[in-house]
């Protein structure tokens, strides 16, 4: 019996010792697979950022190549002043975009003008012929490269432009300093690295210009000679393979000791660079043993116990019957309430990592709609916004044509000649309002230079003359100081007129004693143009609407007028307001008086009939 006893004993601490290290062998795998699957999204989150930030900046070249003043800068001999103000122009464009320096070199690699010229270390005169995104842009037109700069110091990220002619190219710089110190901020150890496996930028100082794998003399040698990343000694990352699985290394280096790691690594969408994400896996993967090694040995315990209370049970059967009984049923009851405790714990775990799934997936799905929701409406507006401004300039075309005819039957030359020109000012005027609304696509800022005000209402009564004699209204026009002038955009400032009157006229349509009067009051500093009727009145619980995008009272409106005129006065420093009541409406442009006086235009005298 004594030894019966001892065997059992050995067996059963034999089976809890497998047990646990079965226990922890699975929880390790269990560990590992949850850490491969959060450091997979965290490896897709920083390629997204950093890819967002490349892309970003990329366009920036490419728009500062069509630049009319920087493709004269580089020409021999620029006007005087020119270099000082592009100078100036890239130092705002710098820190706008957060772009680290913004440079201009001639054709023969001589930079001319740059976004630090106040600086102490400006690259203006360092030639950077040697440069391979230099040689790369010249020749197809575009270039790139990751280099430590000769001058700054400083490692960076250099995207290059040809401009137009050959002339020369223009070059953007971006450091990553921010998104290292953001990485090391969250705790993360990213890196990113070229074909060649040299680490370009890294959360880890230290490990910048080292390599994932050894580089003979030759190709050290070669990239020195290329200034690219300085006297880096270009060393070996302290990342050592552990050889239990491809992506399980040690870390080591530094005053702690090495450590066990998880290192995933994909392509950065663009680019030939590879982004490394190394995550600790010591203290999770312990955490998952002890709690898989808890769980095993309760689990073989339980059994083993339950063995032995079953032999007991036997030996003492007859004297103990009942209390073995009981003894055995609440056993059972606990070993149940565990099993299906974990069995609860491992279905929610499940159906957690499932809803999160569906989750990510839904959330794509979002992205991509609103994207193309937002590119969708976007094209709507051009479009409806082209449709409306080029209505009004083609409604007077095509009156003046219909007059020129009848002139022309009746043998007035002269006058159908004059509306023949009008007719050649209103083509222009859609031209120039295509160029507009492509601007105000782009929400670009209005000009504001001086305009005069006489010939802006002359422009606007161009256009609405052959509705005043369709309609019958009588129109008030006051007679205007020729030498008034605003700050703005005349042609701009016209279509908000024109559009004025075209909605007073709409609002007078058809009614007895209908009147409009246009009004100037000129103060000191502000000039307001006050554009009434005697309509019915726009109604109290939409006038505040008015101003709205694709907000109209009429059946056949867009809703665009109001709001884009509104958007032209704000752009040119003024305020555009509304009025009501039963009396009529009325709309106050005030605008800001020029103090400079405003180059006057030849007035054209036009016929608004025929007869």
């Amino acid at each position: 019996m004594p030894s019966r006893q001892g065997f059992l004993i050995l067996a059963g601490l034999t089976a809890m010792a497998l047990a646990v290290w079965l226990g922890g062998s699975l929880a390790e795998r269990l560990a590992l697979t949850d850490l491969r699957r959060s450091a997979l999204s965290t490896l897709g989150l920083q390629v997204t950022a950093l890819s967002a930030e490349m892309q970003r900046q990329s366009s920036l070249p490419l728009a500062l190549a069509t630049d009319p003043e920087i493709a004269r800068v580089v020409r021999p001999a620029p006007v005087p002043g020119l270099v000082e103000g592009v100078n100036g122009r890239l130092a705002e464009i710098a820190r706008a975009t957060g772009s680290a320096v913004i440079y201009v070199i001639r054709a023969d690699g001589v930079t001319v003008a740059a976004s630090n010229a106040g600086d102490p270390r400006s690259f203006i005169g360092n030639s950077y012929a040697f440069r391979p995104y230099f040689q790369q842009a010249m020749e197809a037109g575009a270039g790139s490269q990751f280099a430590l700069g000769t001058v700054s110091g400083r490692p960076g990220f250099y995207l290059a432009r040809r401009l137009p002619a050959a002339a020369g190219v223009v070059v953007v710089k971006i450091e990553f300093d921010a998104m290292e110190a953001a990485w090391r901020a969250a705790g993360e150890t990213v890196f990113v690295a070229d074909p060649r496996g040299i680490v370009l930028v890294a959360s880890e100082p230290g490990w910048r210009f080292s390599t994932l794998r050894g580089i003979d003399e030759g190709e050290r040698q070669a990239v020195r000679a290329a200034l690219e990343f300085g006297q880096a000694p270009l060393g070996s990352v302290p990342i050592f393979p552990s050889g239990a699985a491809p992506d399980l290394v040690r870390v080591g280096g530094g005053p702690r000791p090495a450590w066990p790691a998880l290192m995933l690594d994909t392509l950065i969408p663009g680019t030939s660079w590879r982004l490394h994400t190394v995550t600790p896996i010591a203290a999770a993967v312990e955490r998952e043993q002890v709690q898989g090694r808890t769980i095993a040995l309760l689990a073989t315990g339980l059994a083993w116990a339950a063995l032995a209370a079953w032999l007991g049970r036997r030996r003492r059967m007859r004297l103990r019957l009942a209390e073995d009984s009981a003894r055995r049923e609440e056993l059972e009851r606990r070993v149940a309430e565990r099993t299906q405790a974990l069995s609860d714990a491992n279905r929610q775990l499940v159906a957690e990592m499932e809803e999160r799934r569906r989750s990510e997936a839904e959330r794509e799905r979002l992205g991509r709609e609103l994207a193309q929701a937002g590119r969708l409406a976007a094209l709507g507006q051009f479009a409806a916004s082209m449709a409306h401004e080029i209505n009004q300039p083609l409604a007077a075309i095509r009156s003046y044509a219909d007059n020129t005819a009848i002139l022309v039957r009746r043998g007035r030359v002269e006058d159908a000649a004059e509306n023949v020109s009008a007719i050649g000012r209103l083509t222009e005027r859609i031209g120039g309002l295509t160029r507009q609304l492509k601007g105000f696509a782009r929400r670009a800022s209005g000009r504001r230079e001086p305009v005069r005000l006489a010939e802006i209402v002359r422009g606007s009564l161009e256009v609405v003359a052959f509705r005043v004699g369709e309609a019958g209204p009588c129109l008030d026009v006051p007679e205007l100081d020729p030498a008034l002038a605003v700050l703005g955009d005349g042609p701009r400032l016209e279509q908000v007129v024109v559009n004025l009157l075209q909605n007073a006229l709409d609002a007078v349509a058809g009614q007895a004693g209908a009147r409009v009067a246009l009004t100037v009051e000129a103060g000191a500093d502000r000039v307001t143009v006050c554009v009434a009727d005697n309509g019915p009145g726009i109604p109290e619980a939409v006038r505040a609407q008015v101003f709205d995008a694709f907000f109209t009272t009429k059946p056949e409106g867009l809703g665009l007028g109001l709001a884009i005129s509104r958007g032209i006065v704000e752009e040119c420093g003024g305020t555009l307001t509304v009025t009501s009541g039963s009396e009529g409406t009325a709309f106050r442009m005030e605008l800001l008086r020029a103090r400079e006086p405003a180059p006057a235009t030849t007035p054209a005298t036009l016929p608004l009939e025929a007869s």
